[in-house]
């Protein structure tokens, strides 16, 4: 079966992996962020360029060599859910700390999968759990208001730039076990 057709489950004729493997409208990069040096400001820039392995160039991330955490997304979507669990009418991208913001994309549906940022490839390496400095950034009750929405990690497989107003696509292999 080729690559573009296999499925996360071992039926992949059943139902369940169907509508999980079923389509979905890409997304796109309504922000990104940078952070060179811990407990610096988020400084935010129109592009990226990703290195395959590493992260973000510029970010503090970038020099960790293969971790998990070599990028971080966090859905638009989210930030207004968290914003009204803190009574806001906002919250800015750059106090979760996250490294893009995307718009109109479940990342939660890219879950053990890869996929493109622009011409970048990315691979779901985790979820990205609020930490205890949520308080610090948005005030009594930010990491409660940030859990179940603070976004996902991902490793870079193949570098390039991401730009304001990439596409986000999820690739239909699965991301290998293991």
């Amino acid at each position: 079966m080729p690559p573009e057709q296999r499925s996360l489950f071992p039926n992949p004729g059943s139902m369940l992996a169907r509508l999980i493997d079923g389509p979905m409208a890409p997304g796109r990069v309504a922000w990104i962020g940078l952070r060179a040096v811990r407990r610096e400001p988020v400084r935010a820039v129109e592009s990226a360029m990703a290195e395959a392995g590493q992260g973000l160039q510029g970010d503090r991330y970038a020099s960790r060599n293969n971790g998990g955490r070599q990028v971080t997304l966090v859905a638009a979507e989210g930030l207004r859910a968290i914003a009204s669990y803190l009574r806001r009418d906002a919250v800015p991208p750059e106090r979760l700390r996250r490294n893009l913001l995307t718009e109109g994309i479940n990342l939660t549906a890219l879950r053990n999968r890869r996929f493109r940022v622009g011409g970048v490839l990315l691979e779901w390496s985790g979820d990205c759990h609020p930490c205890s400095r949520m308080d610090e950034e948005l005030g009594e009750g930010g990491y409660n208001a940030v859990r179940g929405h603070g976004g996902i990690t991902a490793r870079v497989l193949e570098g390039g730039v991401i730009r304001l107003g990439d596409a986000v696509i999820r690739v239909l292999e699965p991301t290998p076990p293991g």
